[in-house]
């Protein structure tokens, strides 16, 4: 055969990187395309979220004028203030992400 067991080694730890690495970033595309469908629910809820909109349903909740059963997350002041910051710090991560140097780097892919 010829071929040092260090080299078959090798070629199948990068495979095993190849295939996690690849799996990931299909998971990743598909977890972006589901946030970047959701951009305009999150417009609308950061303008809603303390507007006299928002104070309006927010003291009608509290003076029992509301159906009993509705749902009212929205009128937490935690619920809509942790999405917006956790949406915050998400867009803050997915830049510096995509600016940060790659350890080993070598590939323009620019030009492909």
């Amino acid at each position: 055969m010829g071929k040092s067991n260090e080299q078959v080694t090798r070629i199948r730890q990068m495979e095993r990187r190849l295939t996690s690495a690849t799996a990931a970033v299909k998971r990743l595309e598909a977890a972006l395309d589901k946030y970047e469908a959701v951009q305009e629910a999150i417009a609308a809820l950061d303008e809603y979220y303390g507007s006299d909109l928002w104070r309006q349903d927010l003291d009608d909740d509290e003076a029992g004028r509301l159906p009993e059963g509705l749902k009212r997350g929205v009128l937490s002041e935690d619920g809509v203030w942790n999405l917006l910051t956790d949406v915050n710090d998400l867009n803050t991560r997915l830049q510096q992400l995509a600016t940060a140097p790659r350890p080993g780097q070598r590939l323009d892919l620019s030009s492909h």
